[in-house]
C-alpha cells in the first residue's frame, strides 16, 4: 500500500499570476491518483473555493481551503515572504476571509496585497500555517545564513499558531532547496516542529511546464527567450502521485505522513442552500411581514385609485391576488427582500434617477407593482407570480432593476450608506484568455513578429465564444497554415494550451450583495490598489451558493435617453405654459406611435431597431401594445428558426386558421392566435388542462426548458393522468404535451417582454411626437461612438431633421434640440476636446455672452484647458465658423497661432499682476477684431476632410456629393434607391447587375468565403462582398475613405436586413472617370495670346489619347464652344484635370461623358 499523501500547497488558474491547473482537471486527477483530499492555496485569494469545494465533494474528495499569502517586510517593502494558511474549521475560514480582505483594502504596495505580521497574529485562530519552504521568512533567513533570525521567526509563528505551525519541505529541483532543507530540518528538530512535504504544485503534468512558463511571462510582460528572466519554477511542480512523492521523500516518510495527518485536521464545512437576508429597519418595532402587508395594501390602493382595475377584473381580484402573493413571500421568508428593493427604487425616483418599469420575471408580481418596484399591471397582461417566486421550489427572488446609466452608482452608494459599507459590495467577475487574445499573448512571449501574429489572429473568426479548435475547423486558411507552417503550429498549440484560463479579475456590470453582517463573515473581498472598487472574491453564482442575496443594479442607456428627452420637452412645454408630459400616463394606443412602428421607422427605438426586427415588424404590422410584447418575444433565434414567427404572422393576417388544441385553452392562447409563445402559457395550460398548481407548472416549464429526458417522462405521466381526470383523452393529452414541449424550448418570459415592450413603446412615442428632442438625446448617449453618430445623423436626415454643425456660441456639451426640426451638434462629440474645456466655454459664454471674434475667443478661453491642438480641432470641425464673416476655416487656422500667442501674453501679464510705478494695475488688451488675413478658403474636399478628422464623420457634405456631376454618368443609382430596384421578395438570389459608386467606410466582417466591406454615399449604406480572390485583386483599392466604383450583383442581405453587392470588378473613382469620359471640357477666362502654348505645355504628358478637347468661352455678348483638332486629343485622367484647374487662364476643367 503506497504511503498516504495529500497536496497542501497548490495554485490553480485562479492565482492569476501563475498556474495552468484547472479545477475540473485537478479534481479528476486527484480521484484518479487515489488521494483522499487536496487543498487549493491560490495566491492571496479564494476565487475558486466554492467551485472547487462543490466539485471535490461531488467526486468524493475532501476539499481543503487555504491561501498562499505574502507577508510584508517593514524593513524592505519590495521583498516580502510567503506563508501558506489552511482553514482548520469555520473559525479559520472567517479569519482567512478577514485577512485576505484586509490585505487588499489596507495592505497593497505597488498593487500587490501584503499582510502585516501583527494582523496575522490577531486572526490566527482556526488556521494552520505552513512555512512556505525557502520563500517563507524562515527559509529566507536560513538560506541567507541568519540561523538566529530564523529561530526567532519560528518561535514567533509557534506562538501565533500553537500546535498548528509546520515547517514545509519542497524537493522540486529549484535553487537553494537543498541548502534550505538541511538547515530547516535542524531547526525543526531543535524546536520540536513537525515537517510537512509539499510539491508547490502549479500544473497538472510535467509536459505542461512550457505552457506554464508562457503564462507566467504573459503576466510578467517578459519573453520566454529572455536570458535575464528570473526562472522561479521547475518542471517538477506538477500534480505528483502519492507513489512519486513517496519515492521523492523516501528518506523522510514522516513529512508525507504529516501531510496526510494535517489534512485530517482540516474540516471546514461550507453551508450551501441557506439564505442570509439583510434586516430591513421597520418603524415602531413592527414585523417585516406586517410592514410589507401594510405598504403593499397602501400601494395597491394608490394604483387602483389612479388607473382602476384592468378590464374583466375587480378591485377584489387584485386584493385576493395580493393576499396570495403576501402569503407566499412571508412564508418563504422574503418580506425584507421586497422591502429593500422597494426602498432603493423609491429613493431613486425621489432623487430624479430614472428607473425601468421592470425586468425579468419580477414584473409578474402584484406586490412588486403595488410597491412601485415595477410599473406593469400583472393582471392586465396575464403575468404569473409563480414564474417569479415559486412556493414549490425554494430559491431566492431576483429583481433585476434598470437604472439610468448616468446615476446608477448613486443608488449603489445609497444602499451602501443605508446598510453599512462593510455589508454592501459589488460582485467580482473573472476574465479568461479568449481565442484571439491567447494567440496575441502567446505570440508576444514567443517573440514572434507583430505582423505574423496579427495575421494569424485575424484568421480567427469574429464569433462570440469561438475557440481555436473551432476556428481551425471553420477557417481553411488557418488550418492550412497550422498544417504547413511550423511557426504557426507552435503558436497555436501554445495558445490552445492556455485558452480559457482565468486571467484577471473585474467587476460585474450590476451585481450587488447586501449581507446581514460584515461581508467577511461570508466571503473575502477584493479591491483595486487604494482600496476602491470593493468586490466579493466569489462570482455571482458562488455568492448565491453561499447564501448571500444578490441585487442587480443594471445601467440601461435607454432610460438616460428618455430622461434627457423628457427634460428638454418639458422645459419647452413649461415655457409655453403647457403641462409637462408624465411618462407613466402615456396612452398605449396612440395612432401616431403605431404608424411609426408599422412604417418600420424604428431606428433608435428600444429593442426594435435592428434590420431583422424591422423586417418582422413589416410583416406583423403591430396595432396594439400586446403585439409589441409579442414582437420582443418573437425576435429570437428559436422562434425565428422554428417557423413559429411565420405561423404567428399568418394567423394574425388571416392567411392561416387560428385553432386551439382544446376548447378550454382558447382564453389562454387567443391573444397569441393559438401559438404557444410565452412560458406563462405553458404554465397556464398545465394548470387548466391537467390540474397542476402554478408552482408545479413552473417546475414543469423548467423541466421542458432543460429537456432532461427522465424528468420529462415523469412529467408526461403526471400531465396525462391529470388531463384524463378532466375528461381529456390520453391521445389528445399526449399531443398537447408534445406541443408544449416543442414550444417551451422557444417560449419567452412574458413578464420580461411586457416590461421591455413598455420601454420600446415609450421611445417610439417620443420619436413620433418629439423627434428632435428624442434624437438629440439618442445622439448624446452615443457621442463617444463615431460610427453610431454617423448612422444616427443619417436617420435624422431621413426624418427631415437638420443636424446643425457645432457652433461655439450655441452648442452645448451634448446634442440639443434647437427647434422642432433641428438639432445642434454637441461639442462633446468633437475629438480631442476635453470636458474641462467645454465646461469653461459654456460657463464663460453664460457669464459674458457670445464670442465675437477669434481674438475674443482666445482671450477669454483658459488656454491651459484647451491647447493648440484642441483649438485647431475646433476650427477644423466648423465650431468657430461663426467667428469669421466668411466662415473661412483656412483663415481661422492661419490666424490662430497669432491670436493664441497674444492671448497667452495677456494671461501671463494678468497672472503676474503687471502694475505701473504707482501700483495701479495696468489694463492689458489685445486687438479682438484684427484686420482679416487674405487667405484662400479651403476647397470643399479639404473642408470635408477637416470635418472627418475632427468629428469622425462628414457633416456638412460628403465626398461622393462633391463628385456627383461625374458619378451620375456611370452610377446605376444612389445607395438609398437600391431598394427600389431590388425587391426583397425577389426569387432571383443572384441579384440585379448594378454599378455603384460609394465611399469605403470599414471592413465589417470576414468569413471563410471572403470580406464584407461597408459602403456609404451620403444617401444610404450597403455592404460589398468580395470573395477571397476578388479581395486579393482589389485590396489596395478598398482603403477606408476612398471612393470606388463596384460592378456586381445587388441582392437583399438576410444577415443584416439591408442590401449587399457581390463585387465582380472594382476601380478607383479616378480610373472610373478616365474610363467613362468621352472628352475634356475647358472653360477659359477669355482670349489670351498665351492660351495655345500654355495648353500645349500642359497637355504634353497626356498626349496620344483619343479623347477630344472642347474649349468653352463666354462673355456678355456671346458664347462659343470649339473642338480642338485631332492633334490635341488626350488621355483623360484626374491629373490632367487637376493640372488644367491650376492654370490662371482656365476657369474650370472637367470631363465630358
Amino acid at each position: 500500500m503506497p504511503q498516504p499523501f495529500v497536496h497542501l500547497h497548490l495554485h490553480t488558474e485562479f492565482s492569476l499570476v501563475d498556474s495552468t491547473l484547472r479545477l475540473k482537471q485537478l479534481v479528476e486527477r486527484t480521484r484518479e491518483l487515489g488521494m483522499p483530499a487536496v487543498a487549493i492555496t491560490d495566491q492571496f485569494n479564494l476565487f475558486g473555493l466554492v467551485k472547487f469545494y462543490r466539485a471535490a465533494v461531488a467526486a468524493g474528495i475532501k476539499p481543503i481551503a487555504g491561501a498562499d499569502i505574502l507577508v510584508g517586510n517593514p524593513e524592505d517593502p519590495d521583498h516580502a515572504s510567503r506563508l501558506v494558511l489552511l482553514c482548520q474549521n469555520n473559525d479559520g475560514y472567517l479569519n482567512l476571509c478577514r485577512l485576505l480582505s484586509k490585505g487588499y483594502q489596507e495592505g497593497q504596495h505597488h498593487g500587490i496585497p501584503y499582510l502585516r505580521r501583527e494582523w496575522i497574529a490577531q486572526h490566527a485562530s482556526g488556521l494552520i500555517a505552513l512555512s512556505s519552504g525557502r520563500e517563507g521568512d524562515i527559509g529566507l533567513a536560513l538560506v541567507n545564513n541568519h540561523p538566529n533570525k530564523a529561530r526567532q521567526l519560528a518561535l514567533g509563528w509557534m506562538k501565533d499558531f500553537p500546535g498548528r505551525f509546520y515547517v514545509e519541505l519542497q524537493r522540486t529541483g529549484r535553487e537553494q532547496e537543498s541548502r534550505y532543507e538541511r538547515h530547516a530540518l535542524q531547526l525543526a528538530s531543535e524546536l520540536d516542529l513537525p515537517v510537512v512535504a509539499s510539491n508547490d504544485v502549479r500544473f497538472l503534468d510535467r509536459e505542461d511546464y512550457s505552457a506554464h512558463e508562457a503564462r507566467v511571462c504573459i503576466h510578467d510582460g517578459r519573453l520566454l527567450s529572455d536570458k535575464r528572466r528570473e526562472v522561479r519554477y521547475s518542471e517538477q511542480q506538477y500534480l505528483k502521485s502519492p507513489e512519486e512523492m513517496a519515492e521523492l521523500f523516501e528518506d523522510l516518510p514522516v513529512a508525507l505522513e504529516n501531510a496526510a495527518e494535517l489534512a485530517k485536521r482540516c474540516n471546514l464545512q461550507l453551508q450551501f442552500g441557506k439564505y442570509f437576508l439583510p434586516d430591513f429597519p421597520t418603524p415602531g418595532g413592527e414585523s417585516v411581514e406586517e410592514f410589507l402587508k401594510k405598504e403593499s395594501l397602501k400601494g395597491l390602493s394608490n394604483r387602483l385609485n389612479k388607473h382602476g382595475p384592468a378590464q374583466t377584473f375587480t378591485d377584489d381580484d387584485y386584493r385576493d391576488r395580493l393576499e396570495l402573493e403576501l402569503q407566499v413571500i412571508n412564508g418563504m421568508g422574503f418580506p425584507g427582500y421586497f422591502l429593500i428593493v422597494a426602498d432603493f427604487i423609491r429613493w431613486a425616483k425621489n432623487n430624479d434617477i430614472p428607473v425601468g418599469p421592470g425586468r425579468g420575471s419580477g414584473a409578474g408580481s402584484l406586490v412588486a407593482y403595488a410597491l412601485d418596484i415595477t410599473d406593469i399591471d400583472p393582471l392586465q397582461y396575464d403575468l404569473l407570480f409563480e414564474r417569479f417566486l415559486n412556493p414549490e421550489r425554494i430559491s431566492m427572488p431576483d429583481f433585476d432593476v434598470d437604472f439610468c446609466m448616468e446615476k446608477r452608482d448613486l443608488v449603489i452608494d445609497y444602499v451602501a450608506d443605508t446598510y453599512g459599507r462593510n455589508q454592501v459590495s459589488q460582485i467580482i467577475t473573472y476574465g479568461t484568455m479568449a481565442a484571439k487574445a491567447a494567440v496575441r499573448d502567446c505570440g508576444r512571449v514567443l517573440g514572434d513578429g507583430y505582423n505574423f501574429v496579427d495575421g494569424v489572429a485575424k484568421l480567427v473568426p469574429m464569433e462570440l465564444g469561438i475557440t481555436l479548435q473551432k476556428a481551425l475547423d471553420q477557417e481553411p486558411d488557418l488550418k492550412k497554415r497550422y498544417e504547413e507552417e511550423e511557426e504557426t503550429r507552435a503558436l497555436l498549440d501554445l495558445a490552445m494550451s492556455l485558452e480559457g484560463l482565468t486571467r484577471n479579475a473585474g467587476k460585474h456590470a450590476g451585481g450587488v450583495v447586501i449581507a446581514p453582517s460584515p461581508l467577511t463573515d461570508f466571503t473575502p473581498l477584493f479591491c483595486e490598489s487604494g482600496g476602491g472598487g470593493v468586490v466579493t472574491q466569489f462570482d455571482k453564482d458562488d455568492v448565491e451558493t453561499i447564501g448571500l442575496v444578490k441585487f442587480d443594479f443594471l445601467g440601461l442607456k435607454t432610460l438616460t435617453i428618455i430622461d434627457w428627452a423628457l427634460k428638454a420637452i418639458n422645459q419647452q412645454r413649461v415655457d409655453k405654459g403647457e403641462e409637462p408630459i408624465v411618462l407613466e400616463d402615456l396612452p398605449l394606443d396612440d395612432p401616431l406611435t403605431f404608424q411609426l412602428l408599422q412604417d418600420c421607422r424604428t431606428t433608435a427605438v428600444f429593442q426594435l431597431e435592428s434590420s431583422g426586427i424591422k423586417d418582422l415588424i413589416h410583416k406583423l404590422q403591430p396595432d396594439s401594445f400586446n403585439e409589441i410584447i409579442a414582437l420582443v418575444a418573437l425576435y429570437r433565434p428559436g422562434p425565428l428558426e422554428s417557423g413559429m414567427v411565420g405561423d404567428y404572422v399568418d394567423r394574425k393576417h388571416g392567411r392561416a386558421v387560428v385553432s386551439y388544441p382544446h376548447d378550454d385553452l382558447e382564453h389562454i392562447l387567443k391573444p397569441t392566435y393559438g401559438v404557444i409563445l410565452y412560458q406563462e402559457q405553458v404554465m397556464q395550460i398545465a394548470q387548466v388542462l391537467a390540474g397542476y398548481s402554478l408552482g408545479d407548472a413552473d417546475i414543469l416549464r423548467r423541466a421542458m426548458g432543460k429537456k432532461k429526458a427522465s424528468e420529462m417522462a415523469k412529467q408526461r405521466l403526471v400531465f396525462v393522468d391529470g388531463a384524463s381526470h378532466r375528461g381529456v383523452s390520453d391521445e389528445l393529452a399526449n399531443y398537447i404535451f408534445d406541443q408544449m414541449e416543442t414550444f417551451a424550448g422557444y417560449g419567452f418570459n412574458k413578464s420580461h417582454s411586457a416590461a421591455y415592450a413598455l420601454i420600446a413603446y415609450q421611445t417610439a412615442w417620443l420619436k413620433a411626437h418629439y423627434p428632435a428632442a428624442f434624437m438629440a438625446a439618442v445622439l448624446s448617449a452615443d457621442m463617444d461612438t463615431t460610427d453610431k453618430i454617423g448612422a444616427l445623423i443619417g436617420e435624422c436626415r431621413k426624418m427631415g431633421l437638420e443636424v446643425l454643425p457645432p457652433d461655439i456660441n450655441h452648442s452645448s456639451h451634448a446634442f440639443k434640440m434647437t427647434d422642432q426640426r433641428s438639432i445642434s451638434y454637441g461639442l462633446g462629440a468633437i475629438k480631442g476636446i476635453g470636458n474641462a474645456a467645454i465646461d469653461y466655454i459654456e460657463e464663460d459664454r453664460a457669464e459674458n455672452g457670445s464670442f465675437k471674434s477669434l481674438g475674443d475667443f482666445c482671450n477669454r478661453m483658459d488656454l491651459k484647458k484647451a491647447n493648440k491642438r484642441a483649438m485647431e480641432t475646433l476650427v477644423r470641425s466648423g465650431a468657430l465658423d461663426v467667428l469669421d464673416p466668411d466662415h473661412n476655416r483656412a483663415r481661422l487656422l492661419h490666424d490662430l497661432p497669432r491670436c493664441m500667442q497674444a492671448a497667452e501674453q495677456t494671461q501671463r501679464d494678468q497672472e503676474a499682476g503687471q502694475t505701473d510705478l504707482f501700483g495701479a494695475l495696468q489694463p492689458t488688451t489685445i486687438d479682438e477684431t484684427p484686420e482679416l488675413s487674405d487667405v484662400k478658403p479651403w476647397h470643399e474636399l479639404q473642408k470635408l476632410q477637416a470635418e472627418k478628422d475632427s468629428l469622425g464623420l462628414y457633416l456638412t457634405g460628403h465626398p461622393v456629393k462633391v463628385h456627383y456631376r461625374d458619378i451620375r454618368n456611370f452610377n446605376t443609382c444612389a445607395l438609398a434607391d437600391v431598394q427600389e430596384r431590388v425587391p426583397r421578395e425577389s426569387k432571383n438570389r443572384r441579384g440585379v447587375p448594378m454599378t455603384l459608386v460609394a465611399l469605403v467606410t470599414s471592413l465589417q466582417r470576414r468569413t471563410a468565403r471572403g470580406h464584407f466591406i461597408a459602403l456609404d454615399d451620403h444617401t444610404g449604406r450597403v455592404d460589398a462582398f468580395l470573395s477571397n480572390e476578388t479581395y486579393a485583386t482589389y485590396a489596395d483599392l478598398m482603403v477606408k475613405d476612398s471612393i470606388v466604383l463596384i460592378e456586381g450583383n445587388v441582392a437583399a442581405d438576410d444577415f443584416t436586413g439591408g442590401y449587399k453587392i457581390t463585387a465582380n470588378h472594382i476601380m478607383s473613382l479616378a480610373d472610373a472617370k478616365a474610363r467613362f469620359a468621352r472628352a475634356v471640357n475647358i472653360a477659359v477666362a477669355g482670349p489670351d495670346e498665351n492660351l495655345c502654348p500654355v495648353l500645349e505645355s500642359t497637355f504634353r504628358p497626356y498626349r496620344g489619347g483619343s479623347s477630344p478637347v472642347y474649349l468653352h468661352y463666354r462673355n456678355k455678348r456671346a458664347r462659343v464652344t470649339l473642338e480642338l483638332g485631332n492633334d490635341w486629343t488626350v488621355k483623360p485622367c484626374e491629373e490632367l484635370i487637376a493640372a488644367l484647374n491650376e492654370l490662371d487662364i482656365v476657369k474650370q476643367a472637367g470631363f465630358r461623358y
